[in-house]
């Protein structure tokens, strides 16, 4: 390739609209800015996520996180809760009630002056996760357990699989969430978390099971075919997929 071809090509990568990507996580906030093709164009901030974490609080700590970064056009956030339209229906990790039906998009698009689009963290990572072939699964690993399915590149209908009873009368964030590792120590929440696997294969049957989040990185058991670990970066490399045109995306 000729010196000017690839300054041609350095410059399209770096080309707009630039998009702020948000991770909304139980424990960090995590931000960087995606060119038009996806790719971060600069370095992710992190910030501790502050608690307690009520709506006006979290806008507050969002726009102080993305001060350092350059330019952008519009926004994407994953946030840990159910998302339906342009509100927040649960907040696990902040309080359902006082999160109920708080329009993040709108008071985060007041504050930092551009449009904002909101989506489940999990769904979002997801985005960008994902084959686009068959019925895909995908798990977050971090503060609680995140979920998405998305089938031949089409996000289904969000399901909180995280308070579901998955042994006894624990839920799967009691049973492999940050907490429960804390507690148990690696190498038992390492063989839970294989238990969970094999029970997740028979009730979906996925094709492709897809692990983010924090904890994956803990992970030492043998994955199963059809089971791979994905770069945390990926909840915020998502963020590009909530802009785009219908036929573009998966």
């Amino acid at each position: 390739m000729s010196a000017s071809r690839a300054k041609r090509k350095r410059r399209s990568r770096g080309r707009g609209p630039f998009t702020l990507a948000i991770d909304v996580g139980g424990t960090g906030l995590k931000a960087s800015v995606l060119d038009a093709r996806g790719r971060m164009v600069t370095g992710r901030v992190r910030m501790d996520t502050p608690y307690p974490c009520p709506p006006e609080v979290m806008v507050d700590a969002l726009a102080k996180l993305v001060e350092p970064l350059p330019r952008f056009d519009r926004v994407s956030v994953g946030f840990p809760g159910v998302v339906r339209d342009v509100h927040i229906i649960t907040a696990p990790h902040f309080g359902n009630d006082i999160w109920h039906g708080f329009d993040l998009a709108a008071e985060l698009g007041d504050r930092l002056g551009k449009p904002v689009r909101v989506l489940n963290d999990a769904d979002m990572q997801g985005l960008a996760a994902i084959h686009g072939h068959g019925l895909e699964l995908v798990i977050t690993l971090g503060t609680g357990v995140g979920s998405a399915l998305f089938r031949d590149g089409e996000l289904m209908p969000h399901l909180e699989l995280a308070h579901h009873p998955v042994w006894k009368k624990k839920t799967y964030n009691q049973y492999i969430g940050e907490a429960a590792r804390k507690k148990i120590g690696n190498k038992k929440w390492n063989r839970r978390v294989a238990s969970a696997l094999d029970i997740l294969r028979t009730l979906f049957n996925f094709d492709q099971l897809h692990i983010g989040g924090g904890n994956a990185k803990r992970l030492k058991i043998k994955l199963p075919a059809g089971t791979r670990t994905v770069s945390n970066q990926r909840g915020i490399l998502g963020g590009i997929a909530l802009w785009a045109p219908p036929d573009k995306k998966r």
